[in-house]
């Protein structure tokens, strides 16, 4: 039985704060979750001076700050990420960061860190992808603000670079994503073109369409948390609170175990329960040996321990050798 890979995606909740990182970092494990995700950046690789904040970016800071002082603000430096797998590797949690630049993959590869999640936004980052692919790590695509034709762009660029083990994710990127525009069967679609695992980075509101998303064939879930949602910052309002993503979390456990094989057949919990549902042919009424079977000597009642009710056709016309008492359950050495 597959088992969902869970990402809880601190991101860039923690402010800059290594403290807060620190605590995001326990909330992940004490939620179940498999890995705890930030973001590894430079600033000043990632955006211009001059580049402007998305609109729920602008919604959510300071209407003065630009996105590159937003970004600089948000930066971990090497030391912050040693601290950080340091941390996790105590607490027996999988560390994980989104490079967003060849630098930050560099520094996470010299790191340990196993694979490389890819932000939606480098899908169409060819060089980028190219340079992930070489480090010989499995990768995870999110594919958020996409078309099919780029989505096979880059996986075509990531095999030919040597990547041999890819995961895509669907993804849509907004915060919070609309329901109605979440458009979960594209993450099957993902599945059939490209023969690929694939999985959900989740970006709406509650925790129902990452559970959907598990039911629907997911392999992995990533969905951001925080400690509050109160608190200042891009991501804070979109993200999960503690306790929500330990449900969320519990909630994909029994998903994925609800999953089951696909073989339709009786499960074993239910099998003392089939004689006590299911019915048998009974006696209608008093019958004596000798006589021969009429459709009014026969009623089909609980239990379901004796002869099936679609073996009663076969009973009409048969003689009895014993008497019968009114709803006795007839069985075959009661016949001639």
């Amino acid at each position: 039985m597959p088992h969902v890979f869970v990402i809880a995606e601190a991101g860039v909740n923690h402010n800059g704060s290594i403290d807060l990182a620190l605590r995001l970092i326990d909330v992940a494990k004490a939620s179940g979750a498999d890995a705890v995700k930030f973001q590894t950046f430079r600033a000043d690789l990632l955006a211009t001076r001059s580049a402007h904040k998305a609109s729920y970016q602008t919604r959510t800071t300071a209407h003065n700050e630009s996105q590159f002082e937003m970004l600089q603000r948000l930066e971990l430096d090497a030391t912050a990420h040693q601290c950080l797998i340091d941390h996790c590797r105590q607490i027996g949690i999988q560390f994980l960061s989104s490079p967003f630049d060849a630098q930050s993959a560099d520094l996470l590869a010299t790191l340990d860190v196993p694979l490389f999640k890819i932000p939606s936004g480098e899908i169409t980052n060819l060089p980028f992808l190219k340079h992930l692919a070489r480090k010989g790590r499995p990768l995870i695509l999110s594919t958020g603000m996409s078309t099919l034709g780029e989505v096979e762009e880059a996986v075509n660029v990531l095999h030919a670079a040597g990547a041999s083990q890819l995961t895509l994710l669907h993804c849509v990127t907004e915060y919070p994503a609309p329901y109605a525009e979440v458009n979960l069967r594209a993450m099957q679609t993902l599945k059939v073109v490209f023969g690929l695992p694939v999985g959900y980075s989740d970006h709406t509101s509650g925790i129902e369409i990452a559970i959907a998303a598990v039911a629907l064939g997911a392999e992995v879930i990533e969905k951001h948390f925080t400690l509050d949602r109160s608190l200042p910052g891009p991501d804070h309002a979109a993200s999960l609170e503690p306790a929500e993503l330990q449900q969320m979390v519990a909630a994909v456990r029994h998903v994925e175990v609800a999953l089951g094989n696909g073989i339709k057949a009786p499960a074993p919990c239910e099998l003392p329960n089939i004689s006590v549902a299911r019915k048998s042919v009974v006696a209608s009424r008093l019958l004596r040996a000798g006589r021969q079977l009429t459709p009014e000597d026969l009623d089909i009642k609980r239990p379901g321990n004796g002869l099936a009710p679609k073996l009663l056709p076969m009973l009409i016309g048969r003689t009895l050798r014993a008497d019968l008492a009114k709803d006795e359950i007839i069985r075959w050495e009661h016949l001639a």
